[in-house]
């Protein structure tokens, strides 16, 4: 009778063969996956990087409208004054003129 050889055998070797090429496989396809990976970060940073410059000068745009904008609002509130008082000033015209 013919009893299965010991897994020191020859025989039992070639099933770590295909395990060995198994490994070298998995070893390729992780090492190419880690190159994607590294490849994306990176163009991740390049586009983070893109995205802080642009911010930066949206923010300085925005500074800029904000400064205009108060400026604006500075210049209308004194043209308001003025006219404030030209109404005050032709109203108590008028009243004077009444009482005369």
């Amino acid at each position: 009778m013919a009893s299965s050889p010991p897994p020191s055998s020859p025989s039992g070797n070639r099933q770590l063969l295909p395990v060995s090429d198994g490994q070298s496989s998995l070893s390729s396809i992780v090492y190419e996956l880690s190159q994607q990976v590294q490849a994306g970060m990176e163009n991740m940073l390049k586009m983070i990087t893109e995205i802080d410059q642009s911010s930066s000068g949206i923010i300085e745009e925005i500074e800029k409208c904000k400064y205009s904008a108060f400026e604006r609002k500075r210049s209308l509130e004194e043209d308001k004054d003025r006219f404030q008082k030209a109404a005050y000033s032709v109203l108590d015209m008028l009243n004077n003129r009444e009482n005369s």
